[in-house]
Order: structure tokens, then C-alpha cells, then sequence
């Protein structure tokens, strides 16, 4: 692990500690890291960055 921090708004990180402790995850950074995989997952298997692009745009990542 890179040891890398990630800065998140105070309320955005009640929800994720809410969230992690009703799904009985050890921890808020393993169910973030959960949470990044699967989303990368639905993403990572474009065969192009046009595809990857529209992906993107349909979930709501970029306009």
C-alpha cells in the first residue's frame, strides 16, 4: 500500500463510517478500498478510452 491520504468532507465521512460499520467492514479504509474496487472493476474492462469515456459519463463521473 502506498500510504497515500485522501482528504474527505466531514459529513461524507460519517456516511462511509456508517456504512462500514453496518457492513461489519474492520475498518473505513477497507471498506473504501472495497468500495474504489468495484467501481474500477465496472470500468477497467473497456477496450478502449472512448468506451472507457462513455462509461465514465454514464455513471456521472464526467460530463
Amino acid at each position: 500500500m502506498l500510504g497515500s491520504r485522501v482528504k474527505l468532507d466531514r459529513q461524507l465521512l460519517q456516511r462511509v463510517k456508517r456504512c462500514a460499520d453496518v457492513a461489519g467492514y474492520s475498518s473505513v479504509e477497507e471498506f473504501i478500498t472495497h468500495a474504489l474496487e468495484r467501481e474500477l472493476a465496472q470500468l477497467e474492462d473497456a477496450d478502449s478510452e472512448e468506451e472507457l469515456r462513455k462509461r465514465l459519463k454514464g455513471l456521472g463521473y464526467i460530463s
